[in-house]
């Protein structure tokens, strides 16, 4: 698949979880809207983690000379959101809670702020 298709697709998905993500750290928790907007969230994380898996590592060392580093934070989103909602689901909000604040900070912050790096897309597209 053509690599600016699949980087299309990734924004597409990932932006609006930048913003979501915040918006669900600061509202009052369990609400309606912390509910709806939570299950939101997850299922546009578990899509970009999943779109991510096609993209091949743009800088770096090389996993089957596709996966690079980058890809871990899919394997974190695969890992989170499936544990964070069973947590909540069972009433284990601190789980819950730990879960979603490592996924944001790891897969949307970190994994965002690597984006910038020299030899990746957003980096080319901002500073040349």
């Amino acid at each position: 698949m053509n690599f600016n298709y699949l980087m299309f697709a990734h924004l597409i998905t990932v932006l609006p979880c930048v913003l979501i993500g915040a918006l669900l750290l600061l509202i009052k928790k369990g609400t309606k809207l912390h509910k709806n907007m939570g299950k939101l969230y997850m299922i546009l994380m578990l899509i970009t983690a999943f779109i991510t898996l096609f993209m091949k590592a743009q800088v770096g060392p090389k996993f089957l000379n596709h996966f690079g580093w980058i890809h871990l934070f899919s394997v974190l989103t695969f890992y989170s959101i499936p544990t964070a909602f069973f947590a909540a689901r069972k009433g284990d909000i601190k789980t819950h809670k730990r879960k979603m604040i490592l996924l944001y900070f790891g897969a949307i912050v970190i994994a965002g702020a690597f984006t910038f790096y020299p030899g990746r897309y957003l980096h080319s597209l901002f500073f040349n």
